[in-house]
């Protein structure tokens, strides 16, 4: 069971967008998915269309049982739907003792999937830690603008100093630029920039695509809404980067 969690301290990066895409296009290929929303604002319910009655909320103040808040969204792909309740969550938790290991407890029965996603808020708060601990491997997207670079830059200082006081190895394994645009300055500038950083580990870029913003609205994915489109293209390319990691 591979885990990912999908990040980036800063808004507006494709994150949601990359996420959504992924665990659908894994599902197709017959992969068995479970996408985790711990976002308050809990897009990826609007973006597959779902309106959960329980989530992740439920499950960490142990009000429902695990599995009785998992919720199918596509064949082959589950959800644990976020609500804006997180926010109260996150203020018990702060409170806990070992709260950097809440998730980890709280989801350790889970089993039977290929891949566990978990889609990240863009900020640094103790849900996100544990979405960090809980999969140690990160899936960051960075949009070509360049304050992308400094949730990139935080996100970079947040993780050494979890694997520090913790003992552990979280790592990046993957860096998404999104809203590509070859004919820009500054997107060429930014994947240049990407590249020097993380080397080996920069993908092929998803390009700007008017089908990736227009698919949301439709509750769909964007295999669903424009399968022969670049930007299904792009994340097919990614869906197989990701198959090899």
């Amino acid at each position: 069971m591979k885990k990912f969690a999908v990040i980036n301290y800063k808004g507006g990066t494709g994150k949601t967008c990359t996420v959504v895409n992924l665990a659908h296009g894994l599902a197709l290929q017959g992969q068995k998915v479970l996408l985790i929303d711990i976002d308050p604002q809990s897009a990826v319910s609007y973006h597959l269309g779902i309106k959960p009655k329980m989530g992740l909320y439920e499950i960490l103040m142990k009000q429902q049982p695990l599995h009785d808040c998992i919720i199918p969204a596509r064949k082959n792909l589950h959800i644990i739907a976020a609500s804006e309740r997180l926010f109260s969550a996150e203020i018990k938790l702060a409170r806990s003792k070992a709260k950097e290991f809440f998730m980890s407890r709280a989801l350790a029965s889970l089993s039977g999937y290929d891949y566990i996603l978990v889609d990240c808020g863009p900020s640094i708060n103790i849900l996100n830690q544990n979405a960090l601990l809980f999969t140690k491997n990160v899936i960051l997207p960075v949009s070509m603008e360049y304050f992308s670079l400094i949730g990139v830059r935080q996100l970079l200082n947040n993780i050494k100093i979890l694997n520090k006081l913790f003992n552990q190895v979280v790592n990046i394994k993957m860096v998404v630029p999104t809203f590509f645009d070859i004919r820009t300055v500054k997107s060429r500038e930014i994947l240049k920039s990407l590249n020097r950083v993380f080397s080996n580990r920069v993908v092929s870029p998803i390009r700007h695509s008017v089908d990736l913003s227009e698919a949301p609205g439709r509750h769909l994915s964007i295999f669903e809404y424009a399968p022969d489109s670049k930007a299904a293209g792009d994340y097919m390319n990614l869906i197989e980067e990701v198959s090899r990691v």
